[in-house]
């Protein structure tokens, strides 16, 4: 156990120096080529910022999975961890292409499920995709709704400093701790590979968030809200796997839906309150919860730190009730939380919003 915590530490430290030491040589390349995000009516940031965070955080991510597997003699590149991490380069390689170039949505979209379906048959067994809905017809398309809704919603709320990069490692660690809990035997090493990998992302997006947080010298770009919603979207299903087989009810399928909550919320609520006003879903805009927060509060800072505290929350709710193991509890603590963004988003929706001129389609303007 001594030499296990060694490890951990070793792992967490390890990520978070190597991408804080990486990102001011990735922020002075970015500017050298010209890779920047250029202020927008729907953005806040007034001037030109670098736009390569994603590959910085996804390089400490990288080089510290493969430590794992090199340091680590009961570990190897098999099927499972190779098609993991063929899924987290392709996401970024296409992420980096949409941050250079601009990417098509449906195009970018295929890309999304080319990803999660490469994670998913590599990862998960035809048996437990046959015991998750009773069908693999029908686990594989929710298994898809559910990676590339996560991918999209991390992409979407990635819309202020230090944001997601910060959200992003709190749930990090809410993993790590899950691995933590109630290990059987059979799956020690497994679970313990899991830890480690999300202590690797953890240390890498804290690393970087000291230079992503107001004001920001550098932004994750797509690159980075998508890698980082692969990220929490396959843990998310590995959690519900292990969760369903310890406790042995289907039910603890919802325990990443409660984890990542906050995210699902986010993105609902802009979703429906652009169909509701007439407005493009899709395009981006200053409607969100985190805008209409600092709208409210009157900083970015203060947002940020809320919306962390909120999440905080969120990570030692879902490890007491999977501690507790009780069905019951879950199902009250998920319609709790349901409840209570409910109430938030009525009350967001009557803080006043900008809406750029492309968001206009048809309907009533909140401006």
């Amino acid at each position: 156990m001594e030499n296990r915590v060694y490890e951990y530490l070793t792992v967490f430290i390890m990520s978070w120096l190597f991408v804080y030491g990486l990102t001011p040589l990735i922020i002075k390349f970015a500017r050298s080529i010209n890779f920047v995000d250029k202020p927008e009516a729907r953005k806040i940031h007034q001037k030109a910022v670098p736009l390569m965070g994603g590959l910085s955080v996804f390089m400490g991510f990288l080089l510290l999975c493969i430590y794992d597997v090199v340091m680590s003699p009961g570990r190897s590149f098999d099927l499972k961890f190779t098609g993991y991490l063929i899924g987290a380069v392709i996401i970024v390689l296409i992420g980096l292409i949409d941050d250079r170039r601009g990417m098509k949505p449906l195009i970018k979209m295929g890309g999304q499920i080319v990803v999660s379906l490469v994670f998913i048959l590599s990862n998960i067994s035809f048996q437990e995709l046959e015991m998750m809905f009773g069908s693999v017809y029908l686990a594989i398309p929710l298994l898809l709704v559910w990676m590339v809704g996560l991918m999209n919603a991390m992409n979407f709320l990635d819309n202020m400093d230090g944001v997601i990069s910060g959200m992003a490692g709190i749930l990090g660690l809410g993993f790590f701790a899950f691995s933590l809990i109630k290990g059987q035997p059979a799956n020690a090493e497994a679970m313990a590979l899991i830890g480690l990998i999300s202590l690797s992302f953890s240390g890498a997006v804290f690393g970087f968030l000291p230079y992503n947080f107001n004001p920001a010298r550098i932004f994750l770009g797509d690159a980075g809200s998508m890698f980082i919603g692969y990220f929490l979207s396959s843990m998310g299903v590995l959690m519900a796997v292990y969760a369903r087989n310890f406790n042995d009810d289907k039910m603890f399928y919802l325990l990443p839906v409660l984890l990542l909550s906050y995210a699902i919320f986010d993105i609902a609520l802009v979703s429906y309150t652009r169909k509701r006003d007439g407005r493009h879903i899709m395009q981006g805009g200053k409607d969100h919860s985190t805008h209409r927060i600092h709208t409210a509060l009157g900083s970015t800072k203060v947002t940020a730190v809320m919306v962390y505290v909120i999440n905080v929350l969120i990570v030692l709710t879902t490890i007491v009730v999977y501690m507790v193991g009780k069905r019951v509890l879950l199902l009250s603590t998920t319609a709790v939380f349901a409840t209570f963004f409910i109430i938030f988003a009525r009350k967001l929706d009557k803080i006043p919003i900008v809406i750029p001129a492309n968001q206009i389609k048809q309907g009533r303007s909140r401006t």
